[in-house]
């Protein structure tokens, strides 16, 4: 992994070539042990109309919220704990994975190492980390389109409440893995990210070829949705999880950490490099077919 510092590159773009890991680092400054993957709250106060801002504010108060029924919906969906009341599912390793390759773009560093450094990481005196907020953890809470309340208290009961999910996530994120995860959760995510590392020269130029210019142009904004492609790409190619699961979870994972129109870009980037992949594969297939077998007589 020590030629990924040189040569290996994130999928950012600019006018000229790639941008290489160790040149990413100026863009965001974050401790890789608290780096929550959570972004700003999508959710946010606005007035539809610039006069009631000033005489009416209550009435013409909006939050950015998920829609009411999704958010019910979502909240019922809790994460698979094992007996040891750590996380158990493909999509917390899913989740693990993405934090290390995002911050290991950021700083510059190898994504295993990173891994490393953050399991065998010494926990400060004192530290306790809150079991029950595993419980509380939703890794299908998504973004949803904004609803009107009727006035300020009720709006501002709905932005506590985001604000407690936020700390929540940022809690668990942050916490030591060997804390959250189990062994095999851990295992899985170690193979992810071996399997990153394995083709990321090799998916930075497919990922130039599927990826919009408008993302080519603004890749510093960029490194979030790249990383899940680099993910999801490595998991389908590496690891040989059917595409179908991979497309699903990495447009999840977009709907759960990216905002705009991530999700959809993402599932169109996938289904593109799906079916150039599997092209790929079928004509070398048909080709080593087709060669001639000697026959000793």
């Amino acid at each position: 992994m020590e030629g990924i510092r040189s040569s290996c590159v994130l999928s950012c773009y600019s006018s000229k070539s790639h941008f290489g890991l160790q040149h990413l680092q100026p863009f965001i400054e974050y401790p890789f042990l608290s780096l929550p993957l959570r972004l700003p709250p999508k959710r946010g106060l606005t007035t539809a109309n610039p006069r009631l801002r000033s005489c009416f504010p209550s009435m013409a108060l909006q939050v950015q919220v998920q829609d009411q029924q999704a958010f019910h919906k979502s909240k019922e969906m809790l994460p698979k704990i094992d007996k040891s009341g750590r996380f158990c599912s493909p999509r917390a390793a899913r989740e693990l994975a993405l934090l290390i390759v995002y911050a290991s773009c950021l700083e510059g560093s190898d994504p295993i190492r990173l891994f490393e450094r953050r399991i065998n990481a010494t926990r400060e005196p004192g530290y306790e980390f809150d079991k029950a907020s595993l419980l509380q953890y939703n890794h299908m809470s998504f973004g949803g389109p904004p609803v009107t309340t009727q006035s300020v208290e009720e709006a501002d009961e709905l932005l506590r409440n985001d604000e407690q999910d936020s700390a929540i996530e940022a809690e668990v994120l942050s916490a030591p893995p060997k804390l959250v995860y189990s062994k095999l959760i851990l295992r899985f995510a170690r193979k992810l990210l071996v399997a990153v590392v394995e083709k990321w020269d090799s998916h930075v130029l497919v990922i130039d070829k599927v990826a919009p210019s408008n993302w080519k142009n603004e890749p510093a904004g960029r490194i979030l949705e790249l990383c899940i492609l680099h993910l999801a790409m490595s998991e389908i190619t590496v690891l040989g999880t059917r595409h179908q699961i991979v497309i699903n979870e990495a447009v999840d994972l977009a709907k759960r950490f990216c905002d705009g129109a991530a999700p959809r870009v993402i599932n169109g980037c996938l289904r593109t490099f799906v079916k150039d992949h599997t092209g790929t594969n079928v004509a070398q297939a048909s080709s080593d077919s087709k060669q001639e077998v000697p026959v000793e007589v």
